[in-house]
């Protein structure tokens, strides 16, 4: 700062040092003046010259304690060269020219104060020559009035000082919260690498997960169709009655776990398709109200063996909806299969389709049961995320249920909401967006036209729109 200071005024001290040497022509010799005037363009030469080469030098390399010797040297030598005016001809010094000197100085003085406030040995070095010139000048006369003078000389520059101090510790703060700043800046940067890296990774290893699972779930499904296959046979005794009745019942256990890790691959196949977006979607007309309908069917029994009571309410003459009829009666039992599970004996699981504000429908399931803690309702929605509930509970199940609804309701460009609270149940709303809605398309497709596409290609669509 000290160096672009000086170098952006390298001509108009020199300029002052002209004036300077004019205004004194008249008590002093011009030999004199010319011989002072010299001095002082020399070591302001001298400064400005070293001042350029610190400008030039390379900023990681700079020796800075170095280049501080040699500029205060430099702009000691500068204030010894202007101190110097005070001695020009003293024999030959009015009262006027006494007054010039002390002006003179003592703007030069607080030039050099503003400009070197940055570096204080510097200040120093540059003001006290002057200061001891005023000084020792004034202190020679046989006259009190300019030893008042010199006095007040001294306190002037004891207040310059001091202003300075104040200026460069607020210099030095202002450096510093820069520097914090700067640091803090590359922090940020740095740790935005890093989590941006992470991301990535984290990324990878989620894509590269899902098509394991659903590699994996592929490879477990061929061996599966085979044992519960050969355990229906072995249980329906189409190749004979078995010796020991003891064999059939194992059968049928065989069968029935079997059926239950089938439904376990294919939910993890499902939530892997979702994730990597290899979802498929054959998407056609389909009647809502109708499909929901024969969700409630399939699960009134699981129902009532369990006490509970469902409550249908659908708002009458829905138009149809464009979407997946597989994907939108998985919802629908994923939904009611979730509310059965844990609503106790005697509670109450309430399905509702209606139109929403803005034109397009909605489907809710709603329960009694036990509810879900506010702080675990991210947890639940996470792919094998249980809540406190279910894994106390001997029917936890695996976690995907929540997952593939929100996945399938998502990949229809629908919105998927969970509100639940304590002991007063909990209600899942998918809505399904105003253009899914059949009587607001421009041209209605053929019923029984159906449109595949995978989860990928209808992601890019919605962002193309």
């Amino acid at each position: 700062m000290f160096v672009r200071n000086e170098l952006s005024a390298a001509i108009t001290t020199p300029l002052l040092a002209i004036i300077v040497a004019m205004g004194a022509m008249f008590w002093a010799p011009p030999r004199e003046l010319l011989l002072w005037l010299a001095t002082v363009f020399v070591a302001k030469g001298i400064l400005v010259s070293l001042c350029r080469q610190f400008i030039k030098a390379p900023r990681d390399d700079a020796q800075t304690p170095a280049w501080r010797a040699k500029i205060t040297a430099a702009e000691f030598l500068y204030g010894v060269c202007w101190a110097g005016v005070a001695f020009i001809s003293p024999a030959t010094q009015g009262e006027a020219a006494h007054t010039f000197i002390f002006a003179t100085l003592l703007v030069v003085i607080s030039m050099r104060v503003l400009f070197a406030s940055t570096v204080m040995p510097i200040v120093y070095a540059g003001t006290l020559p002057m200061t001891a010139a005023i000084v020792i000048r004034f202190a020679l006369l046989d006259n009190p009035f300019y030893w008042a003078m010199a006095a007040m000389a001294v306190g002037v520059y004891i207040y310059f000082i001091w202003l300075m101090k104040g200026l460069n510790a607020t210099v030095v703060a202002m450096l510093e919260f820069r520097a914090e700043k700067d640091a803090l800046i590359a922090e940020l940067e740095q740790a935005k690498s890093i989590s941006d890296e992470a991301r990535l990774r984290a990324e990878e290893a989620n894509l590269a997960k899902s098509r394991f699972l659903a590699t994996m779930s592929h490879e477990l499904r061929t061996p599966l169709n085979a044992i519960l296959g050969f355990s229906e046979i072995m249980r329906a005794e189409i190749l004979g009655a078995h010796a020991n009745p003891t064999y059939k019942e194992y059968a049928g256990d065989i069968h029935r776990s079997g059926q239950h890790l089938l439904n376990l691959i294919n939910e993890i196949l499902d939530i892997s398709r979702i994730e990597a977006g290899r979802y498929e979607l054959r998407e056609a007309p389909l009647d809502l109200a109708g499909v929901v309908a024969e969700c409630h069917r399939l699960m009134r029994l699981r129902a009532e063996n369990k006490g509970l009571k469902l409550v249908e309410t659908f708002e009458p003459d829905l138009p149809e909806l464009w979407a997946d009829e597989r994907a939108m009666r998985q919802i629908c039992l994923n939904l009611l299969s979730n509310a059965i599970k844990f609503t106790p004996t005697g509670g109450t699981v309430t399905l509702k389709i209606g139109r929403t504000a803005t034109g397009g429908q909605y489907l809710s399931v709603k329960d009694t049961g036990p509810g879900i803690p506010e702080d675990e309702i991210p947890r639940v929605l996470k792919s094998f995320g249980q809540g406190s509930l279910a894994q106390q509970s001997a029917e936890g199940g695996t976690g995907l249920g929540l997952p593939i609804t929100k996945g399938l309701t998502e990949l229809h460009d629908g919105n998927f909401e969970l509100k639940s609270r304590l002991r007063y149940g909990t209600e899942v709303i998918v809505t399904f967006p105003r253009k899914r809605v059949m009587e607001n398309y421009p041209s209605v497709p053929e019923r029984g036209a159906v449109e595949v596409r995978p989860a990928r290609a209808a992601w890019h669509a919605r962002a193309n729109r």
